[in-house]
């Protein structure tokens, strides 16, 4: 079949993907003809989810593995599934409903679930269909779900990952290793659950900070003293209170301590003296201790802080280790309590506990120290009487108006004796303009409460030490190394892993309590009962945090708790590809579960990918308007453009920055390997009667071409095996760039055209081996350019397999390079590179055939001289060589391996217009230069611009210098001159 003018991506995509999978190309084992195998679990995106650059990203990096993996033999599996994503999936079925006038509890639970279900069902293949686009060779008759087999599931979702999860939960629950207790929680009062921390963005937004006054108890007052750094009194005043500065005035109603540090002196006369919280009816205004402690930065605001350890993960510290009471001001909606005991029985008893007449409760939860006229207000609503009530009281820090905190642009007025007037300046409250880092949640977008709450957790200390010693003793491998810091970091800090979500959309908690509370922790509601004979049980509504169960991931998918064929042959697996931001959310869990549940490694090595951003080095962001659709970009450039740039801008630990230039550029890509595969096409190389060789050795061949074009490609061979070998992905694509575009599309085929003409006599030689040539370049890009490398294997000859399982190459340079023809073609193809790159320089006409002059040229320069002048002088321009003692004046040098040439140029171009022409661009990139390097230098610009910013600047100066450093070396060519 005759090739088309251009690769149709469009029309051929589907059309291949379709035949790779009715062919079974991509199942389990397919195409393994060794025993090892090669085993890799996908990430699995959420059910409702669609693909974006880093899924993009992410999978084209399997993948290449995969495929390569398949490509050599190996017994692969590459396994799909999707995450039932707890809050997304009920997030979009709840606004569904909304559309309606409905919500979520006008349903029965199992109501609600079957509407889930449903939705899972519409469009849980989005993201399937998507990948497919991708050309993602995974065993899609594998596909995996977490909620698979879980009550109501519908008809053809009867796996067991639901049970396996269920299994997990009691045995751990069994050994002591889940609890249930009451502890500080991100909670989204939206959806009214505790959220993970990978579910919280923290924006930063214009804050306020307002500065109170607490007065001491009893009329109490102390004489406060500040100095600076030399000992020198500064300020000494007496004073009645302790000032505390706070963002969130609304929760001063729950605080249990007023905390200075253990070495300021300036607040050592009042520690262990009460003080009053400023706000709440006067006759039962709250007296809080002041204690020390090792948080408070006393050199930041008053030295002092506010302990509310029920709102603040912080005070939620500090209170623990002070034995200070946590008393929860909000409920679910993040409204302020109106349940407990009224105010005055709430207050009485804070203040029996604050004096020390009762000790401290461990669950305060009773006492809501919220005041009625207070209660039920949204907790921005109760701000901002709080605020209006202190500052009313007078117990609001009152500065002058000019007082530079309150951040006005206002001088201060002159004295009389400065010619100014006499004047009252009125005090106004001291509120602090302050940029704040603000928790809201990514999905609802409200902002994030901390929450104490009843919650499940695992008590990840009793698990981690396995998952820490993995990785310390190389047993799995952290891809690049700097990530193993984040790995463990972590898990060498752990906290209690709070597992429990307040969502009907999920795995169930597997307990049941009794009329008195007790637990019951059973697989089934059957055993449950069976443990609690006539007993009435109610099931714990909440469900398990979804990284619980994709923890279990690696062996779920694999069929286990039941021992399966694959479970037995795949796991563990072979390496995850994940990115950075999931180090510790995901790869750390995977790895203390696996090993608590079946005491084995989940992988053998986890790559870590950086970040794609945009061309600038921004964060990919809607509000920006600067996300790149990884969809789009395939529906405009074809799939193996896209993959093939991401994959060539992956190195190891630096983040990509992508523009749609580059993956144009890399769709020519595309098209000059088609258009390599056309000219062989024209010039005979596919037709019947030209055989198919298999080269074992550079001697099947006998021109000197020939033999040199086999050692390139069994020279890239090695270098994309090593590349791939170790994860250099961008190594791998580079490499094959070069070779395809430059040494088989540039070289190979301009200097074969002679030898193909049909009287030469290489022409059947050189057709066998441009037909192997070219057949090995589809092989090598394959796995990053599956698409267009299919399309012309299946094209260009009748194959007995498609190139999806076509047989990786094993030849090596030390059997198919020949060193005469190696040094004698990169000797010709160097020399024609130089003295191209002389004549741009020095802005030679393209046209213009020029002399050119030689000193000396050893024998093997001599030879290939002879062998190839015909085509040296065609390529480079030259329409003459001759010997000469030395150059003559205006004669550009140019060097080859045992021989010095030259251009004598005098006459041919104006070196003076040339001169000034050079130095005039070269005077302008030197201003630029000097601009950014004193940008960079600046260390304002360096402590306050973004890093992208930062970044990006630096990236400018370094492509500045690059070209100055270019320019300098041409006009210092042409100072050579004369």
């Amino acid at each position: 079949m005759a090739l088309d003018k251009n690769f149709d991506a469009a029309q051929a995509e589907a059309r291949l993907y379709a035949a790779w999978e009715e062919s079974g190309a991509f199942k389990a084992g397919a195409n393994a003809s060794r025993t090892e195998t090669f085993s890799v679990m996908i990430p699995p995106p959420n059910v409702t989810g669609s693909l974006h650059m880093g899924h993009a990203f992410n999978n084209t990096l399997q993948d290449i593995l995969v495929r390569w993996h398949r490509m050599r033999g190996f017994d692969t599996l590459w396994q799909p599934g999707q995450d039932h994503a707890g809050i997304a999936t009920q997030m979009v079925v709840e606004r569904e409903l909304a559309k309606d006038g409905k919500r979520r509890t006008d349903f029965t639970r199992e109501d609600f679930t079957a509407k889930v279900w449903e939705q899972k069902q519409k469009s849980g293949g989005t993201i399937i269909g998507q990948l497919k686009r991708l050309g993602t060779s995974l065993d899609w008759s594998r596909n995996a779900f977490t909620m698979s087999g879980a009550p109501g599931a519908p008809a053809g979702e009867e796996g067991n990952f639901h049970d396996a999860v269920i299994k997990v939960f009691v045995d751990m629950y069994n050994k002591g290793l889940i609890y249930r207790g009451k502890r500080l929680v991100n909670w989204d009062p939206h959806f009214e659950t505790a959220i993970s921390d990978l579910e919280v963005e923290s924006t930063e937004v214009d804050g306020h900070m307002w500065h109170f006054k607490y007065p001491l108890a009893d009329g109490a007052t102390y004489t406060y003293v500040e100095k600076d750094e030399d000992g020198n009194v500064t300020l000494s005043e007496e004073r009645d209170y302790i000032s505390i500065a706070t963002t969130r005035p609304e929760t001063m109603l729950g605080d249990g301590a007023v905390a200075v540090h253990t070495s300021d002196e300036r607040y050592a006369p009042i520690v262990g003296k009460l003080c009053e919280i400023p706000v709440g009816p006067k006759a039962q205004r709250r007296r809080i201790p002041i204690i020390t402690d090792e948080y408070p930065d006393k050199n930041f605001g008053s030295g002092a802080v506010k302990i509310t350890g029920a709102h603040d993960f912080n005070d939620y510290g500090v209170a623990k280790r002070n034995n200070i009471p946590l008393y929860a001001l909000m409920d679910t909606r993040g409204a302020m309590r109106a349940d407990g005991l009224p105010y005055d029985a709430a207050a009485a008893r804070a203040a029996a506990i604050a004096e020390g007449r009762e000790d401290a409760p461990a669950d305060a939860t009773e006492i809501n120290l919220v005041p009625e006229e207070y209660r039920g207000l949204d907790r921005f609503e109760a701000r901002t009487k709080v605020i209006a009530d202190i500052t009313a009281e007078g117990l609001a820090v009152m500065v002058p108006p000019t007082d530079p905190r309150l951040g006005k642009p206002v001088k201060a007025p002159l004295a009389p004796e400065e010619g100014g007037e006499e004047r009252d300046e009125t005090l106004v409250p001291l509120v602090e303009p302050k940029k704040i880092m603000q928790p809201f949640g990514d999905r609802s977008k409200v902002v994030i409460e901390p929450m104490l709450t009843d919650q499940w957790f695992v008590e990840t200390s009793k698990i981690v030490q396995p998952a820490i010693d993995a990785v310390r003793n190389g047993e799995v491998q952290i891809l690049p190394a700097q990530d193993r810091k984040v790995y463990f970091n972590w898990l060498e800090n752990i906290e209690p892993w709070c597992i429990s979500r307040q969502l009907w959309w999920g795995h169930q908690i597997p307990v049941w309590f009794d009329d008195e509370g007790k637990e019951y922790c059973a697989a089934t509601e059957a055993e449950a009962q069976a443990m609690a004979p006539g007993k009435t049980l109610t099931r714990d509504p909440d469900v398990l945090d979804t990284w619980f169960s994709s923890g279990l991931w690696p062996i779920g998918t694999l069929g286990w708790p039941e021992q399966t064929d694959e479970l037995a042959k795949y796991f563990p697996t072979s390496v995850l590809i994940t990115g950075f931001d999931i180090i510790f959310f995901w790869v750390a869990r995977m790895m203390m579960m696996q090993y608590a549940v079946v005491d084995q490694k989940p992988f053998d090595t986890v790559y870590v990918h950086a970040l794609v951003r945009d061309e600038k080095g921004k964060k990919m962001s809607k509000s920006l308007g600067n996300v790149l659709d990884p969809l789009d970009l395939i529906d405009e450039y074809g799939a193996d453009a896209v993959r093939f740039t991401l994959t060539a801008m992956a190195a190891m630990g630096r983040d990509l920055k992508l523009s749609t230039a580059r993956i144009a550029g890399y769709r020519n890509f595309g098209t000059k390997l088609w258009n390599a595969h056309r000219f062989a096409e024209m010039n005979g190389v596919f037709e019947d009667s030209v055989e198919t060789v298999t080269y074992t050795s550079h001697t099947q061949v006998d021109h000197t071409l020939n033999k040199w074009i086999i050692g390139e490609t069994a020279r890239v061979r090695e270098e994309v095996d090593a590349a791939l070998d170790n994860y250099r992905f961008n190594d791998a694509a580079n490499a094959l760039y070069a070779f395809v575009w430059g040494k088989v599309c540039d070289w190979y085929v301009e200097l074969s055209k002679p030898l193909l003409q049909d009287d030469a006599p290489e022409a059947a030689e050189t057709r066998q081996t441009l037909k192997w040539v070219l057949d090995q370049c589809l092989v090598l890009l394959h796995p990053i350019m599956p698409y267009i490398t299919e399309e012309l294997w299946q094209t260009t000859a009748t194959r007995s397999k498609m190139l999806v399982h076509g047989d990786w190459p094993t030849y090596s340079t030390a059997e198919m390079l020949d060193a005469d023809a190696d040094r004698e073609l990169n000797w010709v193809i160097g020399l024609i590179e130089s003295i191209r790159s002389a004549r741009a320089q020095m802005h030679v006409p393209a046209g213009l055939k020029v002399p050119m002059l030689y000193t000396d040229m050893d024998a093997a320069g001599q030879t290939a001289w002879d062998r190839n002048e015909a085509m040296i002088k065609r390529l480079a321009r030259v329409e003459t060589l001759e010997k000469t003692e030395s150059f003559p004046k205006g004669t550009v040098s140019i060097a080859a391996p045992g021989a010095s040439f030259g251009l004598p140029l005098a006459g041919l171009i104006d070196i003076d217009a040339e001169k000034t022409r050079l130095q005039k661009s070269l005077d302008k990139l030197g201003k630029e230069i000097g601009g950014l390097k004193g940008r960079l230098n600046n260390p304002k610009f360096a402590a306050s611009a973004p890093a992208e910013v930062v970044a990006e600047a630096q990236s400018n100066l370094d492509a500045r210098q690059e070209e100055a450093d270019q320019l300098q070396a041409a006009l210092n060519r042409l100072a050579e001159l004369g």
